[in-house]
């Protein structure tokens, strides 16, 4: 775009403040928040459109790579359906057929009702003749009435001499239209088969036929009835384009709109960038909600002829607005993507938070202040990989307290227990009081106290750089219901009366308690908890009520229903944070063991740096424990030096190899380490030679080390 100005004219402001506010760069894309309304994106650098409306990504080589691929399918999807379209009506033979009738019929003409209508007034002459003639020969008939019927005769006989006449004038023009009209239909024919034949010989001939067939079939292009061939059941399912008619007709079939209503299109229905998906943002007709299209969901997905996973549906800022996305297939059933904080060196829970990622591949992020979280699912939905993300964030802030409960007596949070405050993972309703009972007496009126020597409100990230007593609390529970049915009614009760104080009175001092339930029901939840529990995390459900439990009453029927979620589809789940957002369908970042145990390493390297390592919660276990633990971990009834320092890196950060520390310096440095903590014990366990590998190496018997121990 060019702005002209006039040569020595003088400076305008607000024109160049309005020009600047055109011709500014786009700022790099923030982490989303869940909790926030995405972010208007800047108009662009050419904001009156002078160049072609062209994704630059259609141009680069992947783009290139999409669009033939794309256009192959569509070619062989084409021509499946131009097959079923010959057996109809509107198949071309058909066409042509119709084609070659309609010019005969145009040649035979019209005239052939004069030349009808010449040969009856004959027809009829003569029978008028032949009664005349009849009456005239009668022999009795008086002189008078003789002459009288010899002239009708004479008469008649006139008569049908003219109307021969008229006849056979009328059947001799017709023959000369029709010879007209013959000559006018084919002499382009004609012409068109001699130039081909002449100038190309057979291959012109061909050609020449081709054209004249392919006019014919465009004369029969309607059927007798007068309809064209239109691809009324157009569907994305068979390859085909979305545009206006196809979302207007799937609307109205799925009952949406009313058959005399149209939905206006916001833009075009266009295909993202990646190539994966259809989307349009458009406007419902009036008087009906965003809700009643939101639960149409199944009808929709059978209009464009795709799973009911592949449609997603998303309100606007006004109630009549969707923006409507179409995937060209169902979407998160590849592997999940890797999260962020394997590259991630520390954490801070003031900042959002990665939670997931959405169908369109924005960054879902969570702000986990005066949050508290519900995640719920069927067993194998996800559930514990997703309840990770937020977890294993806080591990990596060392400002954040873990006080972690597993009711199902798992070892899912056993990686945590180097670095949690308290710590229960065997399902002791018991344990758990004495959590609760901490945190209610302890921790929380410790907190308070510094929200009233700085006479604030609440917390804040401010407060936190001016006091280091303000710090995260997270209350991890999994299986409530679990802990609940062990415990006697004394222990119910006090149980369901702390976590219920702590839920309500704990926000406001960055207290995040996190619950974690197959079926979150009043018995795994108490309703009043899970009914302030903000952020909900629900997974793939067995029922459609399951769902709404999880996610709210009323959430399934207006089209976030985690039944729908496919067994295929690990980690994915409705994601919804704030007591107002919308679910957004996302997939949860997944952290193999391997990874949580090099994230858990790292936390407890910055809490060990920081001073802050739970001393009190976590028992003391020697050296000598460490060696025996790794030993048994092996399966052979020994271990190697190298196996016993690689274990020991895991639990003391005295045995963490330094970036540039060779293999040799390395295992001396560890090794003399090593000696001095047997020493420290009285300790002597003397190390062997064994087989291993192909090879023989320095190491400890399980035996040995039991023995010293």
């Amino acid at each position: 775009m060019s702005i002209e100005t006039t040569p020595g004219s003088a400076p305008d402001p607000e024109w160049e403040r309005i020009v600047a506010g055109y011709l500014s760069p786009a700022p790099e894309p923030a982490l989303q928040s869940a909790a926030k309304a995405p972010a208007r994106q800047p108009l662009p650098a050419d904001p009156m459109g002078d160049t072609p409306l062209t994704p630059a990504w259609t141009k680069t080589a992947s783009g290139w790579k999409a669009r033939a691929a794309v256009g192959r399918v569509n070619t062989v999807r084409g021509f499946r359906r131009w097959l079923r379209r010959q057996a109809t009506e509107h198949g071309h033979a058909a066409q042509t057929w119709r084609g070659i009738a309609r010019a005969a019929l145009w040649v035979h003409g019209t005239e052939g009702a004069q030349v009808t209508a010449a040969r009856h007034e004959v027809q009829q002459a003569q029978r008028d003749y032949k009664a005349a003639k009849w009456a005239h020969d009668r022999r009795l008939v008086p002189g008078k009435e003789k002459e009288k019927r010899r002239r009708e005769m004479e008469s008649a006989f006139a008569g049908s001499e003219s109307a021969m006449s008229r006849y056979r004038s009328a059947l001799r023009e017709a023959r000369m239209r029709r010879a007209g009209r013959a000559a006018l239909a084919l002499a382009p024919v004609a012409g068109v088969e001699g130039a081909g034949i002449h100038l190309l010989g057979t291959p012109g001939g061909l050609a020449a036929t081709g054209a004249t067939l392919a006019a014919l079939t465009l004369l029969g292009r309607r059927t007798t009835a007068g309809e064209l061939y239109t691809d009324r059941e157009a569907k994305i399912g068979d390859g085909d384009r979305m545009t206006e008619d196809m979302v207007n007709r799937v609307y109205r079939s799925a009952k949406v709109i009313g058959a005399e209503d149209v939905v206006k299109l916001l833009s075009p229905c266009m295909l993202t960038a990646d190539g994966s998906a259809w989307e349009v943002r458009l406007e419902l007709p009036d008087g009906i909600p965003a809700a009643k299209a939101l639960g149409a969901t199944a009808q929709l997905a059978n209009g464009f002829g795709v799973s009911v996973q592949q449609i997603s549906q998303t309100k606007g800022e006004r109630e009549d607005w969707l923006t409507l996305r179409v995937t060209l297939k169902v979407p998160f059933t590849g592997k999940p993507k890797k999260g962020p904080l394997l590259a991630a060196d520390k954490v801070s829970l003031w900042e959002p938070q990665p939670m997931a990622v959405s169908e369109r591949g924005d960054v879902m992020g969570v702000e986990w202040f005066e949050k508290t979280a519900l995640f719920g699912g069927e067993p194998g939905a996800g559930k514990s990989a997703a309840a990770n993300n937020p977890l294993l964030s806080a591990a990596k802030d060392v400002t954040a307290d873990l006080y972690l409960a597993d009711g199902k007596g798992g070892f899912d949070l056993s990686p945590f227990e180097r670095i949690a405050q308290m710590i229960d993972t065997d399902g002791d309703p018991a344990k758990l009081l004495e959590i609760l009972t901490h945190l209610w007496e302890v921790v929380l009126p410790g907190l308070k106290q510094v929200v009233k020597d700085h006479r604030v409100r609440k917390f804040s990230e401010a407060l936190a750089a001016q006091d280091s007593r303000v710090r995260w609390t997270i209350l991890y529970i999994d299986e409530w219901a679990s802990y609940m049915a062990a415990a006697s009614a004394e222990q119910q009760k006090e149980l369901d009366r702390l976590l219920r104080l702590i839920t309500q009175q704990g926000r406001a001092y960055a207290v995040i308690v996190i619950a974690a339930t197959q079926k979150p029901d009043s018995n795994a939840v108490p309703t009043g908890i899970r009914d302030i529990l903000s952020t909900r995390w629900a997974g793939r459900c067995m029922t459609p009520e399951a769902s709404d439990t999880i996610l709210g009453k009323g959430r399934a029927t207006a089209g976030y229903n985690a039944q729908r979620i496919l067994k295929s589809q690990r980690g994915v789940g409705y994601l919804q944070t704030g007591e107002t957002s919308e679910p957004v369908l996302t997939q949860s970042y997944f952290y193999t063991d391997e990874e949580v145990e090099v994230i858990l390493r790292r936390a407890y390297q910055l809490r060990a740096a920081a001073g802050v390592l739970p001393v009190a919660a976590v028992p003391e276990v020697t050296v000598l424990d460490h060696m025996v633990k790794a030993a048994a971990g092996t399966g052979r009834g020994n271990v190697t030096r190298a196996e016993v320092f690689a274990y020991l890196a895991t639990v003391d950060p005295e045995f963490v190899r330094g970036e540039d520390e060779s293999d040799v310096r390395y295992a001396s440095r560890a090794g003399s380490v090593l000696k001095e903590r047997l020493a420290d014990l009285g300790v002597d366990v003397p190390a062997v030679q064994f087989p291993h590998d192909g090879k023989r190496v320095w190491g400890w018997t399980v035996d040995a080390l039991q023995d010293a121990r």
